[in-house]
Parts: C-alpha cells; sequence; structure tokens
C-alpha cells in the first residue's frame, strides 16, 4: 500500500540541458532591431534587446530626450510647489480632505459669530452682513413700482411682490417709474412705504372696511387684525415677509406691538403671555370683561358677560369664577382671536430666513420690534401723507408766492428734523403719535403756528419771508402748549 511503502519519482526533465547554449538554433526570419538596427533571426531578438545598447547616434538622442524630461520633471516641481496638484497617493489624499473641513469649520465659526456678540444690535448687524453675503450670487430680487399709478395700484404691486415665494436674502434692485431716483434712496423710498402701510393701513378696501388695518388698538397694545378676510388671504405672512426684509435691509420698524403677542409669535405659552385690557382692541368686548372687575354684578351685566363667555366656550359667570373668567375672557380676545395671525406672522418671518436670528437671540427682538416712545419717524412718512394747500380753496386768499415760500419752509424743515423733532410735530399736528390717512396745511393771517387736531390741519402764519424765523416759531410753537386746538 502506498502509506507502507517508500515511491521514488524522477522528473523527465532531469537529463536534459536547460541552459540557454543548449537551446536549439535559432529559426524564424531575419529582421533589423529598431534600436540599432542590426538584422537578428525572430526567434533570438527578445535575447538581443536585453543585452542591445544602440548606436552613439541613437544614445545621444536617448541623452538629450533625458535632458529634456529631467527639465519637466523639474518644471513639474516648481509648479507642484505654487500650485495645489490633486493627490495620487493615499497618504497625500489625507491631507486635502483635512483642509477642506478646516475651511468649512472656519466658515461655520464666521456664520455663528453673531452668537457670542454680547450687544443686540452689532449682533444682528453681523448676522445680515453673513446672510446677504451668503446669497450675494443669486437671482436678484426687482421690485417695481410706477409713480404716476394710484395709490391703490401702488399698493397692489407691494403686496404682489411680497407673496410670491422667493429667496428673500438675495440682492435687492429697485426701480420707481416715472421718477429719475437712482441708488439707496430708492431702496428707503421702498422700505419706508412698506412700514408705513403696516404701521398705519392700506387704502385698499381688502377687509369690506374702507381701509384696510392689519393692525389694531392703542399704542403698545396693537395686535392682529380679527379679520376672516385677511387671514384668508394669508395676508399676515406677507406682512411678515415685509417686517423681516425691511429688517434684513436696515429699514424702519412697525412700532407698538403688543408684549402679548411679541410673547406667542416668539414661541412663548399663550397661558404665560402678559395680558393687560388695553390689549383688547374691541372697546365693546373690553366693556363687557371690565365688568367683571366690579364686586357686585346687576342681572343684566351677568347676563351680558355670561353670553359672550358661552360664546367662546367657556362658562357663564359666578361668583366664584369671576377673576378666573376675566383672564380666561382678556386671554381669549387678545390671544385666542390672533393665533392663527400670528402663525402667519411666524412663516413669513421665516421665509426671510432671519428667524435663526430672533430665536437664538431673544435681546435682538426688541430691535425688530421696538415700543411706541421709541418710534422713528422719517420725513418721507410725513410728506407722504400732507395735502398741500390749492389756489381754489375756500381759505383766506393768499398769493401763490406766499403760498409756495410758506409751504416751502415747511418742507424745508419736516426734511432736515430729527426723529424726534417728527414726533413732537404730529403731536401738536394731531394730537398723538400716530399718522393719520391725510395731513392738511392751510396758510393763515396769524402770528404763530397753530393747529386743529381733530381736523388733522397745521396753520401757518404767512407773515414768515426768512426760514430762520419760521423755524424758531414753528419749534416753540410744538414745544409748548396752548397752540393746539382739540
Amino acid at each position: 500500500m502506498i502509506g507502507q511503502a517508500t515511491i521514488n519519482i524522477r522528473p523527465l526533465q532531469q537529463d536534459l540541458p536547460l541552459d540557454c547554449e543548449s537551446s536549439r538554433p535559432a529559426s524564424g526570419p531575419v529582421i533589423p532591431c529598431i534600436t540599432c538596427q542590426k538584422e537578428v533571426p525572430f526567434s533570438e531578438m527578445k535575447l538581443h534587446r536585453l543585452s542591445c545598447n544602440g548606436t552613439p547616434m541613437q544614445e545621444s538622442e536617448r541623452e538629450q530626450e533625458g535632458g529634456q524630461s529631467e527639465e519637466n520633471d523639474s518644471e513639474t516641481a516648481l509648479v507642484s510647489d505654487s500650485v495645489p496638484v490633486r493627490p495620487e497617493t493615499s497618504a497625500e489624499s489625507a491631507v486635502v480632505p483635512a483642509v477642506i473641513v478646516n475651511e468649512e469649520l472656519d466658515r461655520k465659526e464666521t456664520d455663528s459669530e453673531w452668537k457670542l456678540i454680547k450687544e443686540p444690535t452689532q449682533a444682528a448687524k453681523v448676522f445680515k452682513e453673513n446672510l446677504l453675503r451668503e446669497h450675494a450670487t443669486g437671482k436678484p430680487l426687482r421690485m417695481k413700482m410706477d409713480v404716476r399709478d394710484s395709490e391703490e395700484d401702488r399698493e397692489r404691486e407691494l403686496l404682489l411682490f411680497y407673496k410670491q415665494q422667493q429667496e428673500w436674502a438675495c440682492p435687492l434692485h429697485c426701480t420707481l417709474v416715472g421718477d429719475v431716483a437712482i441708488g439707496e434712496g430708492v431702496m428707503r423710498y421702498f422700505m419706508t412705504t412698506i412700514i408705513s402701510k403696516l404701521q398705519f393701513g392700506f387704502s385698499l378696501d381688502l377687509g369690506g372696511m374702507g381701509q384696510t388695518l392689519l393692525f389694531e388698538g392703542e399704542p403698545d397694545h396693537l395686535v392682529p387684525a380679527a379679520s376672516e378676510a385677511l387671514i384668508e388671504s394669508n395676508l399676515f405672512r406677507v406682512a411678515g415677509r415685509m417686517l423681516g426684509h425691511t429688517f434684513l435691509h436696515d429699514g424702519p420698524h412697525v412700532t407698538g406691538l403688543s408684549p402679548a403677542v411679541i410673547h406667542v409669535l416668539f414661541n412663548g405659552d399663550p397661558e404665560m403671555a402678559t395680558v393687560v385690557t388695553e390689549d383688547c382692541p374691541d372697546l365693546h368686548i373690553r366693556s363687557i370683561i371690565e365688568l367683571l372687575e366690579h364686586e357686585d354684578l346687576t342681572p343684566e351685566q351677568k347676563d351680558t358677560v355670561s353670553d359672550l363667555s358661552m360664546s367662546w366656550d367657556l362658562p357663564a359667570v359666578t361668583k366664584t369664577n369671576r377673576r378666573w373668567l376675566h383672564n380666561k375672557l382678556l386671554l381669549h380676545a387678545v390671544v385666542g382671536r390672533t393665533m392663527r395671525q400670528i402663525k402667519q406672522l411666524r412663516k413669513g418671518l421665516k421665509d426671510v430666513m432671519v428667524w435663526p436670528l430672533l430665536t437664538s437671540r431673544p435681546d435682538v427682538v426688541p430691535l425688530l420690534f421696538p415700543k411706541m416712545a421709541e418710534m422713528q419717524f422719517t420725513p418721507q412718512m410725513l410728506l407722504e401723507k400732507i395735502t398741500w394747500p390749492v389756489e381754489d380753496s375756500d381759505d383766506e386768499d393768499f398769493d401763490l408766492d406766499t403760498t409756495c415760500r410758506i409751504t416751502g419752509f415747511l418742507r424745508m424743515f419736516i426734511e432736515t428734523a430729527s426723529s424726534g423733532t417728527l414726533a413732537q410735530l404730529l403731536t401738536f399736528w394731531v394730537g398723538w403719535e400716530m399718522l393719520p390717512p391725510e395731513l392738511r396745511v392751510e396758510i393763515s393771517g396769524g402770528t404763530l403756528p397753530t393747529s386743529s387736531t381733530c381736523f388733522e390741519t397745521l396753520k401757518l402764519p404767512a407773515h414768515f419771508k426768512l426760514y430762520m424765523d419760521f423755524e424758531k416759531a414753528l419749534v416753540a410753537a410744538i414745544k409748548s402748549t396752548g397752540f393746539g386746538l382739540v
């Protein structure tokens, strides 16, 4: 068996010569070597190529080629030292991603730098600059308005522009058709117009009430209007885009919003909102809620309160739930009836991409929604509301030169006045720091400027010849009492 016997196997080639010399004679056709041009049998060409060095001429050519290749190698080395070359080895390829990651980290650190800045104004500035720079190469936004159109048509153009879904941080190009104005002044005009419409209302009849107010109520207690037509038209989302867009471009702001609305707008708990009776814009509802502040209610008053509470799915008033019902009714009147509007405003702010700043930095929110006391009036806001005197008016007769001189003095005063002075002028003119739909100007034969606040009319004396005298008299009037007629 194989396991019990030794078997020796000898290769058949053991006694055969294996060296090259013992190989059989060369065979095949004779062909010239491409290096030395020597004719060699085809079967020996492989061995000849191993020992062939070529002719001197070919060697010199090879040396020249070698020199050129060395020069090319040196040039390549110089280029590789100055310009990054795509890595070919795994060791080199491991370095480049690290560089890319470092660049991305640096960019992220720059983008989040605003979170570390203590001053809210500077933090907002850095955030807005980063956002605008990030979208600087995007498709420009083109806002156009024809100054020759009616006010309603211009408002339609604005609403149509902000109803479109766009990248709102892209470059903004504003054009006033029919006007030669160009540059930053045109954009400032647009931003002022937008905030003026949000603050004081649109002339368009969008809710069946004549003028369209998006925010209603007392100063520093404004809440979104409870209009079903405005909600269904998604107009508050448009308003949110307007607010965020003007904020992004350092424009003016809507002022006087209720702190309770601002609290809920930025994801605050509605039950934790601080609501006061002044936040309720409906005077009839407010008067009913105020009845609960009395100790005793007549049967008629109880019925009135109960009718309101039950219409809002709340229980009727009793002696034990009066305080609780007061808070619930007030909360629903201010927050409950405006939740859909607030959600639309929030969506509009998110569309403009300023939401991360406002939620990460609560100290920036007062910059977007300042109080009425911090309102910054601009000359354009007042000038666009003024109705200037005309020749065929029923007032006292004054020649055209006098009328033009005095109205020119007023225009110069408004254009050069500070925001605080303009606020004082408006208070003197109409009785409070809110722009009415129209401001009237009359020329009178008096000694000092006076006003009729109920008619929103400013009466300017015609005897002034120098602007210095006019300015002195007007400043004295707006800073004193007794000149405005209620």
